[in-house]
Formats: structure tokens, sequence, C-alpha cells
């Protein structure tokens, strides 16, 4: 039996990052599993893009039989509650996951993004979960998913957007708005001293937490 973490994005660098940064997570003794959508885009950056995966991750969800719980591995929690709706094992957003890590590591979250564009559609998300007075501020790199593969120019950048954070806008808590950023969760935190969450790592330990306490959105379906 398997928690499968799901890369709705096509990019294999991507998910190899994933996999190194939940490594840490195996020494539990449940088998986790990455996989990548093949047929999505490189990079998930706009809303389009989140629409067009939602479909192929759900019908992959189907697929896999001997699953434990799913982590849908990009920051727009994109089919997050349609698969919700089909099954009652734990299912875990990324985004809502590290947000809500955040409020225990911290009172202030900031919130760095790949881009300017996906900064309304995260503080949609903030108000939603009725947190914008624990949101600090929402800062982008202006760099493409595929763009973070650069890690000379990206650690750059992501050190620069922590420090403003943390220095400008009080916040004491720093998510990395990307599934792309895991690999560089642990020199964030040391550079800055502030506690830093990548959201696949939030969400798989939470998902791994549900499946050991047998806990479920459905607890009449699972305690049937």
């Amino acid at each position: 039996m398997t928690l499968y973490v799901i890369n709705p994005n096509s990019s294999q660098g991507v998910t190899d990052g994933l996999k190194k940064a939940l490594s840490p997570l195996e020494a539990l003794g449940h088998p986790i599993r990455c996989l990548m959508l093949n047929e999505g885009p490189p990079g998930i950056e706009t809303q389009a893009h989140i629409d067009s995966v939602i479909q192929p991750t759900l019908q992959l969800t189907r697929t896999l039989d001997d699953a434990t719980g799913f982590v849908i591995a990009c920051f727009s929690d994109p089919g997050v509650k349609d698969i919700r709706a089909e099954t009652a094992l734990p299912v875990l957003g990324i985004r809502e996951a590290a947000i809500s890590s955040a409020l225990t590591l911290g009172n202030r979250f900031g919130i760095i993004a790949i881009r300017q564009g996906s900064i309304p559609r995260h503080l949609a998300a903030v108000d939603a979960m009725g947190l914008s007075d624990r949101l600090a501020a929402d800062r982008a790199l202006e760099l493409g998913v595929t763009e973070l593969a650069d890690e000379t120019r990206t650690l750059q950048r992501l050190l620069s957007t922590a420090r403003h954070l943390r220095d400008e806008d009080g916040a004491d808590v720093v998510i990395l708005g990307c599934a792309g950023m895991a690999q560089y969760r642990a020199r964030v935190e040391a550079a800055t001293g502030l506690p830093t969450i990548d959201p696949t790592q939030a969400a798989t330990a939470m998902a791994l937490g549900r499946i050991f306490l047998r806990q479920s959105h459905k607890p009449e379906v699972n305690h049937a």
C-alpha cells in the first residue's frame, strides 16, 4: 500500500526534487511514491494550466488501486476537492497543508511565489481560509517553474525574497510557494533563521499522520 505524491506538471526535474525532499519521511516506514502527470504542462503557472490538469489528475488517482492516500504537489491545489469527493482516503493539497503548518510555527507567514501572476490566486486562497490577517506578504521571484532548476539564480532570489519577507514585512515563517522549490528549503531556513516550509513535505507528513491514525474527511465511510 502506497501514499502517492502526484506532480501535475510534466517536469522530471521537479519530480526528482520531490523524491529527494521526501526521503526523510521514508524513515516512518510507509511507502511513498512520486508520480508525474505526463500530459501536464512543464510548469503550472496560469489558471489555464490549473484547469487543464484537474481531470487528468483525477483520472490518474482512479487507477491507483493500492493507494493509501494522495498528495497533489502543486501550490494551486488542482483537483483536491474533486478527488476528496470520490474517496475516503486522505487527500492533501500542498498549499492548504503549508499554510496550516505555518500557523503552528509562527504568528505571521510569508509566501514566496514564482511569478507576480500567482499572487492573486494565493491571496484569494488565504482569504478563503479566513487567514488574511496572518499573512505578512506574498512576494514573487519572477521565475517560471522550469527556471527554478537554475540553482545559482534561484537561490539568490529566494534568499533575497525571504529576507524581505522577514525584515520588511514582518514574517516569522516562510512558505515556499511552488513544489519546484523543494531542494532549497534547508538553505533558506539556515540563511534567514526562520522556519521555512516546503509545501510537499508538509502535506506528505500530514497525509502520513492521517494514514497512521485512520482519519478521514469521510469518517462514516472509513469506519464502516
